[in-house]
């Protein structure tokens, strides 16, 4: 193993160095998860510090490469607009394989249950998962089940892994993001946070707010039938879109411009962040993606994107700059530019 992790090397300003205990900000996707990554679980693992962080680890075996992802789903409540934890967990992990172009061949679930959950609640869970499944195309193929003492798990926490076969010709990782790359949304973003906190919260817009949870891996394979050339793919979940942007940016050192007016934000989630105070870019999605591509290609990968059910109203947002590396920067409407920076937690926690 690695060397004990540095904790007077963590730079974020909040909390870190000086408190001793986790806080909900560091299971948010942004930045405080990204440091607890990189300075506590990389050292102690021995991960390489230059690895390339993605939605899936690569692995080669004989005869081909594996994409592999494992995450865990303490979605509260367990039942929201458009979805409920087991769908969630399905769809999330599908979504990791195939943002690396993989194939999906199976999926592991593992459930950590509370004394006292109703088998009726257990049961509608698992049936939404047999569902999702069968939609995305995968098998759910071993499994693992703990029980906890009551009001220790709210109910349920699902954990899902899933591998899948990337073809050959195939690379889409975030370093691959070029200067002169066209980006792509592969439809209406903020749905699923917003859904989730107006049931938790109990809070009305006049409309109901459904959550986008959805399979992408169909999509991806019509995006590939058009051209294997795409260079970057990324499902903006925790943090939303703001949070792809700046990390893949990081990433490559490349510098991302993007016109907000161009984003797209759905009416009704534009009226409830005006309300709460919150940013449609920083918002969890789990059904969309964010497509990193050569300019020569938008047009074959467009059309395949309008063709496929999840990508009819993808659109083009913004492009990747060789100037300010690591810097994305949105136009407003008003023709002003703002620097978006990696938000420091998640602004609706525990929405995945």
């Amino acid at each position: 193993m690695g060397e004990q992790p540095d904790f007077d090397g963590w730079t974020c300003p909040l909390p870190l160095r000086d408190h001793d205990r986790v806080t909900i900000g560091h299971g948010g996707g942004g930045r405080l998860s990204a440091e607890l990554v990189e300075h506590l679980f990389m050292p102690a693992f021995g991960v390489d510090p230059s690895a390339e962080m993605r939605d899936s680890a690569l692995v080669d075996v004989a005869g081909g490469r594996l994409a592999f992802s494992t995450d865990s789903y303490v979605v509260r409540p367990l039942f929201f607009p458009g979805g409920c934890i087991g769908d969630l967990a399905v769809n999330g992990t599908v979504n990791d394989v195939a943002m690396s172009g993989a194939q999906i061949v199976a999926l592991s679930a593992g459930f950590i249950l509370e004394e006292g959950l109703e088998f009726t609640v257990l049961g509608q869970i698992a049936v939404e998962m047999g569902k999702a499944a069968e939609v995305a195309g995968v098998r759910i193929v071993t499994g693992d089940t703990k029980v906890v003492d009551a009001g220790l798990a709210d109910g349920v926490y699902i954990n899902t892994s899933g591998i899948g076969l990337i073809p050959d010709g195939v690379d889409i990782r975030p370093r691959r993001a070029t200067p002169g790359d066209t980006i792509i949304i592969s439809g209406p973003i903020g749905l699923h946070g917003v859904a989730v906190m107006s049931k938790r919260e109990g809070i009305e817009f006049g409309t109901e707010i459904l959550s986008d949870s959805a399979p992408l891996n169909g999509l991806v394979a019509a995006m590939l039938a058009a051209s294997t050339d795409i260079h970057v793919l990324r499902d903006p979940t925790r943090g939303g879109v703001a949070a792809s942007f700046c990390e893949i940016a990081a990433t490559a050192h490349v510098g991302i411009e993007f016109e907000e007016t161009a984003m797209p934000v759905p009416e009704q989630v534009a009226s409830a962040c005006s309300f709460l105070g919150l940013d449609a870019i920083s918002i969890a999605n789990e059904g969309k993606l964010v497509a990193f591509v050569p300019p020569e290609i938008v047009d074959a990968v467009m059309s395949a994107m309008h063709d496929h059910q999840f990508g009819r109203d993808a659109v083009v947002v913004g492009t990747v700059t060789a100037d300010h590396p690591g810097v994305v920067v949105g136009r407003t409407s008003f023709g002003a530019r703002r620097i978006l920076d990696l938000p420091l937690g998640e602004q609706l926690p525990r929405i995945c």
